[in-house]
């Protein structure tokens, strides 16, 4: 039974259009560059109510983080920046926390904290709390609602990094293909488009995030692109510096093409054929390390735990993705294009891809065991569920893969009609394989039918040169045809074509799975935030110092102003001892008559608790054994009598720990 392949161009392009779909898709439901690096907690907490203007905030992160002057903003209600811009290096050991020094003399009311960072991973973080001096107020503080890395910007960022991705793939995987598997490759047209059409799409990819960069970790703005002292800045820092190395790289790169597609694929003494291929094994294997090697700098193989397994691991993993893909594209593309592909150069790519699989499956477990690290984070985060999807769609890849090693085995498998007949044909046949033999016997019939039609057409020929020229096109058209369905007739080499380019639809939605995945904040790490959010997002909004207030009064009699200053130490459920100071406005001791305190917990319809202090001394008054019993926002009601008929009741809500 004769098996007819696809049409190129519609085998095509449903291909980009399942890629495309796929990849929307995919990147429509991607979180906008969550990252490694999440903020574990924070003093003041989220929401804490203090009563005394802390002297910073400062902020916990569960990976190291990239901080600028303007990484943490302090905003106060009206949004005007609280802090002094000074940013507090704070940390110890493995505790990554940083901070900013806030101002003097700030006002009671709900201040808000922004900020804005870059994981060491290489990924823009960003988020905003609240917290209150005294209580809580009403904020005219707006924030943006584009996360970080989010954005047309972040859409561009992400689709230059799949570019780069399949475009390193391209070049390494299809210069490994024509070195190891198909060195005849390299004088074929469509083989040298392909490659060089890889290093194109790598090195305007790298351009593209280069000058992205600042944008993408800073304003989101796509004019920033063209802000210079932005660009130098990126290029002090970790990331810049993997990007500008990998396009010096990219330009041995170009070398190793021209090289490959020039005088190697013009060598014909096999001796120095055989020296120039290793040569440019060795040379190719260093500048593909290297390349791969950019992203293991600057990426999460660099950040977390074992970085020095992780960068060599990452750098192995990423060689044999393009071993296979990227030879897997070129394979697609000569099957289609070129005029004949060698069964041996099948049956080495076969033996090639079998070995990428190999480590990619040891370097895969390695890597999903970092980042991951516990099944529960395998199903219940984000990344964990993509990995899954990535698993899945290895395996469905592998099958295919298996489907195209038999097709491999039954190409390579002669036929009777294909034995030789004597041993002189067969040197010939071992030589130039069954394809030379078709593809001379094809020659050698349009030479038969060229000749008849030439004897038939001659006359009108030489009256007629219009005529003549039409006759020549239709042999040519009839030529192509015969050597068309003659190829398409073979139902091993159309089996093997159909099972490749279904091998390459599936290698592109992994690819952009795995895009997805590089931007993705790790199980493990995201576990570990969520668990130390869940310890640190207690009710305590004062731990470790006493409840200090400041309760202005006015009774509207004699001496009936005045400022209460309250003290509740340790500030926490259970016993505390109170202070109360009454103070002229000029800060001088007030003495007054009377003063009663009583303590309310609306949210649980506790109280009011009074309390009734003794007074000590002229303007101090104090009360020990204040029971709070339980933690909340505490509403303190102070009384203030000022003579027999002047009174005021004054209060503040502050939450207790």
């Amino acid at each position: 039974m004769t098996t007819t392949a696809p049409r190129l161009g519609t085998a095509l392009a449903r291909l980009l259009i399942l890629a495309a779909a796929l990849l929307g898709t995919l990147l429509a439901g991607a979180a906008p560059a969550s990252a490694h690096a999440a903020l574990t907690g924070s003093d003041p907490k989220d929401g804490a109510v203090v009563a005394t203007a802390p002297k910073e905030v400062n902020l916990t992160f569960s990976e190291q983080v990239a901080m600028s002057a303007d990484s943490i903003r302090v905003l106060d209600p009206a949004g005007r920046r609280a802090d002094t811009g000074e940013i507090l290096d704070l940390c110890s050991g493995s505790i990554v926390r940083y901070g900013v020094a806030l101002r003097a003399g700030l006002p009671d009311g709900t201040y808000t904290v922004a900020w804005q960072t870059v994981s060491a991973d290489s990924h823009p973080i960003a988020g905003a709390f609240t917290f209150s001096i005294g209580a809580p107020s009403t904020t005219s503080v707006a924030l943006p609602d584009r996360a970080a890395g989010g954005g047309l910007v972040g859409a561009l960022y992400g689709i230059a990094r799949y570019v780069s991705y399949a475009g390193f793939a391209v070049l390494v995987g299809g210069g490994a293909f024509v070195l190891a598997c198909w060195p005849r490759g390299a004088g074929v047209r469509p083989v040298q488009q392909t490659v060089v059409w890889g290093w194109l799409a790598l090195t305007g990819a790298t351009l593209l995030m280069l000058l992205l960069r600042n944008p993408y970790t800073g304003s989101g703005e796509l004019s920033d692109v063209f802000d210079l002292a932005g660009l130098k800045a990126v290029l002090e820092t970790k990331t810049g510096a993997a990007l500008t190395s990998r396009l010096l790289l990219l330009g041995a790169a170009a070398l190793f093409v021209a090289v490959l597609f020039g005088a190697y694929a013009r060598r014909t003494d096999p001796k120095e054929k055989k020296d120039l291929s290793f040569g440019l094994g060795i040379g190719g294997t260093v500048v593909a390390a290297g390349i791969a090697g950019t992203w293991a700098l600057a990426e999460h193989a660099s950040t977390g735990i074992q970085p020095g397994i992780a960068m060599p691991v990452d750098i192995l993993h990423l060689l044999a993705v393009a071993a296979w893909l990227g030879g897997l594209t070129v394979l697609l593309v000569s099957l289609y294009k070129a005029p004949s592909v060698d069964r041996s150069a099948i049956e080495r790519f076969s033996r090639v891809a079998f070995g990428s699989v190999v480590v990619l499956a040891a370097t895969g477990l390695y890597q999903s065991w970092r980042q991951v690290g516990s099944w529960s984070a395998l199903t219940g985060t984000r990344y964990g569920q993509l990995l899954l999807v990535k698993i899945g769609l290895m395996a469905v890849l592998i099958g295919i893969a298996w489907i195209s090693r038999r097709w491999t085995r039954r190409l390579a498998d002669p036929t009777p009609a294909e034995e030789p007949d004597d041993t002189e044909n067969t040197g010939t046949t071992e030589k130039t394989g069954t394809t030379g033999t078709t593809e001379e016997s094809e020659h050698a019939e349009e030479s038969e039918e060229a000749g008849q039609d030439s004897d038939a057409g001659d006359g009108a020929s030489a009256a007629d040169p219009e005529r003549a020229a039409q006759l020549a096109r239709q042999r040519a058209a009839v030529a192509t045809a015969r050597r068309k369905r003659e190829r398409d007739a073979d139902p091993e080499r159309a089996g093997l074509r159909r099972s490749v380019l279904t091998e390459a639809a599936v290698a592109v939605v992994l690819l952009a799975v795995t895009t997805v995945l590089t931007s993705t904040e790790p199980g493990r790490t995201e576990e570990e935030a969520g668990r130390s959010g869940s310890t640190a997002s207690g009710p305590a909004a004062v731990p470790d110092r006493p409840v200090d207030i400041r309760l202005p009064f006015d009774t509207g009699g004699v001496d009936g102003k005045g400022v209460v200053r309250l003290s509740l130490d340790p500030g926490r459920t259970g016993a505390n001892a109170l202070h109360l100071f009454v103070e002229r406005p000029n800060g001088k001791p007030l003495d007054v008559p009377e003063i009663k305190v009583a303590l309310t917990l609306e949210a649980k319809d506790v109280g009011p608790l009074p309390v009734a202090p003794d007074r000590i001394q002229t303007g101090h008054w104090s009360a020990s054994g204040v029971q709070i019993p339980m933690p909340g926002e505490w509403k303190i009601q102070v009384t203030v009598r000022t003579s027999d008929i002047d009174q005021t009741t004054i209060e503040k809500n502050v939450k207790i720990g």
